[in-house]
């Protein structure tokens, strides 16, 4: 079976974690999203194949879509043009014609798929993609007084410092350094070059290379670009206050994002004082600079 991934149709709505990079270049447990797609189908049976060398039998899949591979065996294994839907009536990938609207059958599936559309949605795919690692390496350097529990992957030259917890599922790119005093919990990914600060704390997030997250630092379901600096006691709410699940603004339009629990998107280069406050849902644009004891409660993009 051959397959071919099809460039994003509209990436906006990502912003700010596409400013500056293609949606296939975001990182997904600390793998570039392309990568690791082509990857997973590679791993399935599937032949990547370029765009301009798709034929009928191609399976194309938009990038955007994260789709269950047992979903896209059924459609694979179809003798006729056709097209994969989900629940919500989203079109996944196709085989048999250019265009999903041109394919002869329709094949739906009740799997767990879902378009990557809004910046929350990447965050899920994170979760799902670190959730999944089933083993650890440690190739850094531990503390015999930290902790480290779960399947926690270390990648070379990286410090975990006295007094830190790490509780996997979490991934910690080459080169970092954590705490001492930190505390990491999943699903969380730190890329290459990071330094996350003494007594600060990282849950179920994504922090992107090259960013520093000074001391006493609270991150939560929130992904942080690459080049970010972030002072000192600077606090990321990820709660609804009991209002139910988060909202977040897109393009003027207030959107459900159907998680009780969502913290920030910041962009690259971004550099943030010491000692702010960030609200739930909050996007922080590309070099954008907050002075010491800002409060941030809507976007700024």
């Amino acid at each position: 079976m051959q397959a071919t991934l099809l460039p994003p149709r509209n990436t906006v709505l990502c912003a700010p974690i596409t400013a500056g990079r293609d949606l296939g270049s975001c990182l997904v447990a600390n793998v570039r999203m392309e990568d690791l797609i082509s990857a997973e189908l590679t791993r399935a049976g599937f032949q990547m194949v370029a765009n301009h060398e798709a034929c009928e039998r191609t399976i194309r899949i938009p990038i955007e879509r994260w789709l269950e591979l047992g979903a896209l065996l059924i459609l694979g294994r179809n003798d006729r043009s056709a097209r994969l839907r989900n629940s919500d009536g989203d079109i996944l990938a196709w085989k048999g014609a250019e265009e999903p609207e041109d394919c002869e059958e329709e094949i739906h599936t009740d799997a767990d798929c879902f378009l990557v559309v809004y910046p929350w949605d990447l965050l899920r795919m994170n979760e799902e993609v670190v959730a999944l690692m089933d083993e650890s390496s440690l190739a850094g350097h531990v503390s015999p007084t930290a902790s480290v529990s779960g399947h926690v992957r270390l990648g070379s030259g990286s410090q975990i410092l006295p007094g830190t917890v790490i509780e996997g599922p979490v991934v910690i790119g080459r080169d970092c350094v954590i705490g001492p005093n930190a505390y990491i919990r999943g699903a969380t990914s730190i890329g290459a070059n990071c330094n996350i600060g003494h007594g600060s704390t990282i849950l179920n997030s994504a922090i992107y290379p090259e960013t520093e997250i000074a001391s006493h630092c609270h991150v939560e379901d929130s992904i942080v670009g690459s080049y970010v600096s972030i002072g000192s006691g600077t606090k990321i709410d990820a709660s609804s206050s009991g209002k139910g699940n988060v909202t977040s603004m897109v393009r003027g339009n207030e959107l459900d994002t159907f998680r009780e629990k969502l913290g920030v998107f910041i962009g690259d280069g971004v550099r943030i004082g010491v000692n702010c406050s960030i609200g739930s849902g909050v996007k922080i644009g590309l070099g954008r600079k907050l002075p010491a004891g800002t409060v941030v409660a809507e976007d700024l993009l």
